[in-house]
């Protein structure tokens, strides 16, 4: 830390260093307004099968109650902004679309590492107290980055910054400091009229502005939700197959998303960037850990990811696939093999509604 520099502005400086694209700071008891929206969400069931965000509500409320003796929390957000269009591939029935932010390596390492290693500059500066946390800790970091001034909450309910969109990976550092916040960002002021984010949804998910029912969200249903899904929105999610990101890529304020500030540990896989449908159907569960390791992907498990592409597979209505289908009807696990089942069926639907169209 250069003697002309505050702590703040060293810290900034790191983090820029370390590949974050957005460093902000905020008291630790800045989003208890958040608590009560959260508690409000979960009475309402739109979490889902989300159990561990109810079992850990209490502690999500608020840092303070995670940590008491937290007195500032430090928001950093890293890019993963893609150089293409992530809605290119919606009419490409043969292949599966992940989402822009599984692409490429795991972003819970990339980001946990970072703040590791900020966390450790700020501890040689000023001896503290401190935690570091990604998504799998019960911390909100998009209220806490919010009230630090990265960016504010969409109508989409991802954060959204004026300089980089929305295409970014939020971490979160609570420390025994007293650090001089910064000044929030404007509740959804920026958002005016829009409503591209809300229209966008293939399942109509939203509610309304700001709020989401996760049942209905096909990143829900592809990733966090174990079983069946359910009927009436499998003709919906098209060839997603892990997560969707229609309601960002729609959004104007990621026209000033910039991808070379992107960290290149994000860049995608050329075998995630759009993998063919035949191929992911062929995979034992050897194969799908080979394919996904150090991807975020691999967290799901195989048997998932192949429900996820009979729906794909389904939906895209080319009897090409049905060989790779039908290898899945006789599976052990009764939801796979049930989703082949109901793959086949839409297929023939698909042909019958096309012929009669003709």
């Amino acid at each position: 830390m250069h003697k002309s520099q505050s702590l703040e502005e060293a810290i900034r400086a790191q983090a820029e260093q370390l590949g974050f694209s957005a460093c902000g700071f905020s008291r630790a008891d800045a989003t208890d307004g958040a608590g009560l929206m959260l508690k409000r969400w979960l009475e309402a069931g739109h979490h889902g099968s989300m159990g561990w965000m109810e079992a850990r509500a209490h502690h999500r409320i608020s840092p303070l109650a995670l940590w008491p003796d937290a007195r500032s929390a430090i928001a950093l957000a890293m890019s993963y902004a893609p150089a293409s269009d992530p809605l290119a591939l919606a009419s490409h029935s043969d292949v599966g679309r992940i989402s822009v932010y599984a692409q490429g390596s795991d972003y819970h390492k990339t980001v946990k590492k970072a703040l590791k290693s900020l966390a450790r500059f700020i501890v040689e500066q000023v001896p503290s107290e401190l935690k570091v946390f990604v998504d799998t800790a019960p911390v909100m970091e998009k209220p806490l980055a919010q009230a630090a001034g990265i960016g504010w909450q969409g109508k989409h309910t991802n954060l959204v910054s004026r300089e980089h969109g929305s295409w970014l990976f939020l971490g979160v550092i609570l420390t025994s400091l007293e650090l001089d916040s910064d000044e929030a960002a404007d509740d959804g002021q920026h958002c005016g009229s829009c409503t591209r984010c809300l229209d966008a949804c293939p399942t109509k998910a939203f509610i309304g502005p700001h709020r989401i029912d996760a049942r209905r969200c096909i990143s829900y249903l592809t990733i966090e939700h174990d079983g069946p899904i359910p009927s009436e929105l499998r003709p919906l999610m098209g060839n997603r197959i892990y997560g969707c990101d229609d309601c960002l890529a729609v959004c104007p304020w990621n026209h000033f998303a910039d991808a070379a500030a992107a960290n290149r540990a994000f860049l995608p896989r050329a075998e995630l960037a759009a993998p063919r449908l035949s191929d992911l159907l062929a995979l034992d569960d050897a194969a799908f850990r080979e394919m996904f390791a150090g991807s975020p992907i691999k967290r799901i498990g195989r048997n998932r990811m192949i429900r996820n592409c009979l729906v794909s597979a389904g939906n895209s209505g080319d009897p090409l696939l049905i060989p790779s289908i039908r290898r899945h009807l006789a599976d052990a696990d009764p939801v796979i093999a049930e989703a082949a089942r109901w793959a086949l069926d839409h297929i023939a639907l698909c042909r019958s509604e096309k012929t009669q169209a003709a």
